[in-house]
């Protein structure tokens, strides 16, 4: 797929709504674009942050709105009067009369119904692509499909998944594990919260790996200032060094690179001396470049390469 045809689709399946051959292969070219996995999180970031915006929605909308859904989808009348139209028996009639002329579209009304009621759902609810949620609050689920079965039913497939809640210490292992495993989750909100409740003390070559990983790969650059600040008890690590030197001269974002260069002059380094003399000769950004400058200047080397 093109990253144009990628980019048009992401809405749709960040909602849940792309059949699941379609879904397949915009998640196959995320992996592989890192452009359309920065636009991704993008979506992700802002879905988050109006997320947080929680509406005040009338007590009785939901159940005016399954109400008039039952109706439109049996073609009858709502099964109980109100003393004023609802913005969904306003939304069913404006539909209706769009459609009145085109009798091939009658049958499934009450399917697209549906699936514009799903995306309202994601708005008032702020559940991101799982837009639907049973009254216990545990259980989850997006629907993949919807078809009329002409007698006046419709048929729904939809995955749901259970939701568990675990609580304990951050550094315990069952903990931990969960807190590596968000590493890897759409939401960058929630790998940056994974990553600053890592327990301070915990320096295993696991978790240097997995905020190694997030620095060299996650395309959210507020994931990798978390990684590069939980790996600053680190900073003299051999391993860490060639990391954040490697990512010095390729991250696009200015703020990532100016951390790496405090990082690396904690420590006297003869060996970065090369990679930083390479960045400075292109560096576009006048604050990193001046860092730069003076790193190699405590270090009594030239600003140019010879």
């Amino acid at each position: 797929m093109t990253c144009d045809a990628v980019g048009k689709l992401i809405p749709l399946y960040f909602y849940g709504e792309l059949p699941a051959g379609e879904e397949d292969r915009v998640e196959a070219h995320l992996r592989e674009c890192a452009a359309c996995a920065r636009e991704m999180a993008r979506m992700a970031s802002l879905a988050g942050a109006l997320g947080r915006r929680q509406a005040e929605v009338p007590a009785l909308l939901l159940e005016e709105c399954r109400a008039d859904l039952r109706a439109a989808v049996r073609g009858g009348a709502p099964l109980a009067a109100a003393p004023a139209k609802g913005p969904w028996t306003l939304f069913l009639e404006a539909m209706g009369a769009t459609l009145a002329g085109f009798s091939r579209w009658r049958a499934p009304v009450g399917a697209v119904a549906l699936v514009a009621m799903g995306f309202a759902g994601a708005r008032f609810s702020g559940a991101g692509r799982t837009w639907w949620r049973p009254a216990d609050d545990t259980a989850f689920a997006t629907v993949r499909s919807v078809q009329a079965d002409g007698s006046g039913g419709v048929q729904i497939a939809f995955d749901e998944t259970q939701r568990k809640v675990i609580s304990g210490r951050t550094d315990s292992p069952a903990i931990q594990k969960l807190l590596l495993t968000a590493f890897h989750q759409d939401n960058p909100d929630v790998r940056v919260e994974s990553m600053g409740l890592l327990s301070p003390g915990t320096d295993t070559a696991e978790v240097r790996d997995a905020l190694l990983g997030a620095l060299d790969h996650d395309p959210n650059a507020g994931v990798r200032l978390k990684a590069l600040d939980k790996l600053k008890p680190l900073a003299a690590d051999p391993e860490v060094r060639k990391a954040m030197a490697r990512v010095l001269q390729t991250d696009d974002n200015a703020a990532v690179r100016m951390q790496i260069v405090d990082l690396l002059v904690t420590r006297r380094d003869e060996s970065m001396v090369g990679v930083m003399q390479s960045v400075v000769q292109r560096e576009d950004n006048s604050g990193v470049r001046q860092k730069l400058e003076t790193a190699l200047k405590d270090l009594n080397a030239s600003v140019g390469t010879f």
